[in-house]
């Protein structure tokens, strides 16, 4: 099991376990995580599975592909931070890893 703690915007935290495999969109829903809405059921057409990567992280993660990288231009984010939840599987590197949910999913 990995453990990730999300945490909302205004700094509630919640640490789950979750098992190697399944992306963290899936881990959120499974886990009941508040500010993930993921209406596309995780298949990157929404991006309201929108999250911020803690500094050190984000060299950890596979590289947005241009899908990905288009749906979070197409929400109006900026934040370099930004990736959707459904584009990113947990792995055995990921343990420990911190993401924050934005106060809004656009």
């Amino acid at each position: 099991m990995v453990k990730i703690t999300y945490i909302t915007h205004d700094g509630t935290e919640q640490a789950v376990d979750v098992p190697v495999g399944i992306s963290m969109m899936e881990a959120a829903i499974q886990n009941g995580v508040d500010g993930i809405e993921a209406v596309c059921g995780g298949n990157c057409y929404c991006g309201t599975c929108r999250i911020y990567v803690a500094d050190g992280w984000l060299d950890k993660l596979n590289p947005a592909a241009e899908e990905e990288l288009a749906m979070i231009e197409a929400s109006g984010e900026e934040d370099p931070r930004a990736r959707l939840a459904c584009q990113i599987p947990v792995t055995e590197t990921l343990d420990g890893i911190r993401v924050t949910t934005p106060e809004f999913q656009k």
